[in-house]
């Protein structure tokens, strides 16, 4: 049986905390809030390590506040449960993504969008509702409200799918969204970090064509023999790139980092989708007469839950 708020007590907490920009990461003890009536505390096991991190430890994106604990591909173990949690009970396996909160008031949150809400709760870096800094997974423990945690089925190992709260819904969603679920359409990833390694995975399942652009020719086994993918493009190669032109039913662009974009333009069919998914710290230059030529489309996905 769970507790309530009023039988428990603020518990103490060790991790990994960001002090400066610096990029490095030291001790940090520091205090969890009380198990509320609908939280759930859990054990970290496993914790992802996403780009976003390192943006977010250096100020690359700005807003960084220290001492700064990050992680948001977690998942662990349930040691506690509040008086009203339904849907988990102790010894339960559990993860948690991108968000710890939202207004639950708004559109966005009434149409189960809370990753839209314009008061979202970042699992780290972020306020929460009682003014505590939230702190993330680079840590031993956590305690998070009930909605914002997933079962994770006895069958699949936390390590394999701590990394599935990030990397692997940004690359499955807007596959999904986008429709570019369909076997036999034709998708690139730009990229083979780790998101371009769950894109590869999730598009070949989806029975898609997938081929890999990267600017490395090094990671073409890696692409081929190991994830699957059928092809394999080096986007510094201009008779690769060329060959390859208006092939592409949509490209899913993982890169973090100023990319040009007409390149990539130009190996999509007409009404074929650019989705970027990589944040780059820089502005990237939109040529927008590329776009007009194939009236193709160029978006962005945010699915953080």
């Amino acid at each position: 049986m769970g507790k309530s708020a009023e039988e428990t007590h603020p518990v103490k907490a060790f991790g990994w905390a960001a002090r400066d920009q610096s990029g490095l990461l030291s001790p940090f003890s520091f205090s969890r809030r009380e198990t509320g009536d609908e939280d759930v505390r859990f054990k970290v096991m496993f914790c992802g390590i996403c780009h976003t991190d390192l943006h977010r430890i250096r100020n690359e994106w700005g807003g960084s506040k220290y001492p700064m604990v990050p992680g948001h591909e977690i998942a662990g173990v349930v040691t506690e449960v509040g008086s009203k949690v339904q849907k988990y009970k102790i010894g339960d396996k559990v993860g948690v993504g991108c968000l710890v909160g939202a207004c639950h008031s708004c559109d966005n949150c009434v149409n189960n969008l809370e990753n839209y809400c314009p008061k979202k709760i970042l699992t780290y870096n972020a306020t929460y509702h009682d003014g505590t800094i939230t702190y993330g997974g680079y840590s031993d423990h956590m305690v998070v409200n009930e909605h914002y945690m997933i079962h994770i089925p006895d069958n699949l190992p936390l390590d394999a799918a701590a990394p599935l709260l990030c990397a692997g819904i940004t690359m499955y969603s807007p596959l999904r969204y986008f429709e570019l679920d369909k076997p036999g359409l034709h998708v690139g990833v730009v990229g083979l970090g780790g998101l371009g390694h769950v894109g590869v995975k999730f598009a070949k399942a989806l029975g898609a064509k997938v081929t890999v652009i990267s600017t490395s020719p090094n990671k073409k086994k890696e692409a081929i023999d190991h994830l699957g993918a059928d092809s394999f493009l080096v986007s510094r190669d201009p008779d690769q790139m060329q060959a390859a032109m208006g092939t592409m039913d949509g490209i899913l662009n993982t890169v973090s980092a100023v990319f040009p974009l007409v390149p990539l333009i130009g190996l999509l069919k007409s009404h074929g989708k650019l989705i970027m998914v990589g944040a780059p710290e820089k502005p990237l230059e939109l040529p927008i007469f590329p776009l007009l030529l194939g009236e193709e489309l160029l978006s962005s996905a945010y699915f953080v839950r």
